[in-house]
């Protein structure tokens, strides 16, 4: 179990003013100048040894990310820090409430992230439907920039440093980094081909580094604490803590950040009240937002959180999305749901993902009710493996991993509806 003293957000549920008094009191904005004045080779280095990784989903070492960005440039060629605040995962809430109620700490992150990487500038994309989540990051901003401490000469430093924060339009493919920048660019959100990569051409083809709000909020309590202290939490190459969000056939669900690596049962019991109808009412849970395979009980019971556990028993963290389902879950209709949602997210940039996930969601209908045939099951999971891994972007492998999850684990209950529903025909006739 996490230590108070070891919170990273301690206004993760807004029982203070998130604005900049406060913010200060609670640490942030301490120092600033002095984590700057270590230099851009040192900040890369501490997050390096700190084996952070990315917390928006894909779990990339976030050290090695940044040190991507190149070193020398043209004269004269800016580059710039891109914040995903795009928080569109089905289960996924961590970022806005960092953003309602921790925004200095996201802010002040930029600042050190920007400098380390010699960026000219920051751009925030955050999700348009965050309307309150953008008015309050919007006046931190305004007032981080009044005390000197972001812009020309940001904390003193001799560091030009600008935020500016841009609303998307509510499409889930914009939180797909390349996607994210033509959309920032005033272009129709579709992912790029790549190379390049960001890294090299970017926003406006210059030098970018694409990152999660809760990945670039820890960096700086990281400078200040130490590399030593963050991987002294978890578990090697599963570092630090995380925000977990918790949904579902829940008593009490919430938001907690943790320790990487807590069990699953411990993570549910202690900070959601535990599931609906006690632990043994439980059918599967979805541990990483809604892309990430599904995992039944029986590894719920020992499975614990961090990238590389899930991965172990084919799934994944993702974004931390915890979402229960107690036994009166229909599993087979709450995989078509996240089929459909897909499905009206693509693209349609790519063919296997355009027509695939129509087709999927098709397929899945039909087996709700049990009209199909034994042999669609094996079909399905075939048209998965061929959509997963053959897109530009990870939308196509979002749309496959719930329903390999489902048949890896709920086949039996396919096979059971198609053949009651074979029965009731042969009763009827």
């Amino acid at each position: 179990m996490l230590q108070d003293r070891d919170r990273i957000f301690t206004n993760l549920y807004g029982f203070q003013s998130p604005f900049l008094d406060a913010a200060r009191k609670r640490g942030d904005w301490d120092g600033t100048a002095h984590l700057l004045a270590r230099g851009a080779a040192d900040i890369i280095s501490e997050i390096k040894a700190s084996e952070l990784r990315g917390r928006g989903g894909a779990g990339f070492p976030t050290g090695l990310k940044w040190s991507f960005m190149p070193a020398e440039r043209p004269a004269g060629q800016p580059a710039f820090l891109v914040v995903n605040a795009d928080e569109s995962e089905p289960g996924t809430c961590k970022d806005r409430d960092i953003i309602r109620h921790d925004p200095h700490k996201l802010i002040e992150g930029c600042l050190v992230a920007g400098f380390a990487m010699r960026a000219t500038a920051a751009y925030i994309y955050i999700r348009g439907e965050f309307v309150n989540e953008a008015r309050v990051l919007e006046a931190a901003i305004d007032e981080a920039l009044e005390a000197g401490l972001i812009g020309r000469n940001a904390c003193g430093s001799g560091y030009d440093f600008d935020i500016h924060l841009h609303r998307g339009a509510g499409a889930y493919i914009c939180g797909e980094e390349t996607a994210l920048l033509e959309s920032l660019e005033g272009k129709k959100g579709m992912p790029r081909l790549k190379p390049p990569f960001p890294a090299m051409a970017g926003l406006y083809g210059c030098p970018t580094t694409i990152s999660n709000v809760e990945t670039v909020a820890v960096a700086p309590t990281i400078m200040r604490r130490g590399a030593s202290w963050f991987a002294g939490l978890g578990e090697p190459k599963n570092t630090g803590t995380k925000i977990f969000c918790i949904s579902g056939h829940v008593n009490e669900p919430c938001n907690v950040e943790e320790e990487m690596g807590i069990p699953l049962r411990e993570l549910i019991e202690r900070h959601a009240g535990g599931v609906r109808g006690g632990w043994d009412n439980l059918l599967a849970v979805i541990p990483g937002g809604s892309s990430v395979p599904l995992i039944p009980k029986s590894i719920c019971d020992d499975v614990a959180m961090n990238f590389d556990r899930l991965k172990d028993v084919q799934s994944g963290l993702g974004t931390a999305a915890v979402i229960v389902m107690d036994r009166s879950t229909d599993i087979v209709r709450a995989i078509w749901r996240l089929s459909k949602f897909y499905h009206h997210e693509s693209c349609g940039q790519c063919t296997p993902c355009r027509e695939g996930t129509g087709w999927m969601m098709r397929v899945l209908g039909r087996m709700i009710e049990g009209r199909a045939e034994p042999g669609e099951i094996d079909l399905l999971q075939e048209v998965t493996t061929q959509i997963e891994g053959h897109t530009i972007c990870a939308l196509g492998d979002a749309a496959a991993w719930p329903i390999q999850g489902l048949i890896r684990h709920f086949r039996p209950e396919l096979e059971r509806r198609i053949e009651a529903c074979r029965r009731n025909a042969r009763q009827a006739a």
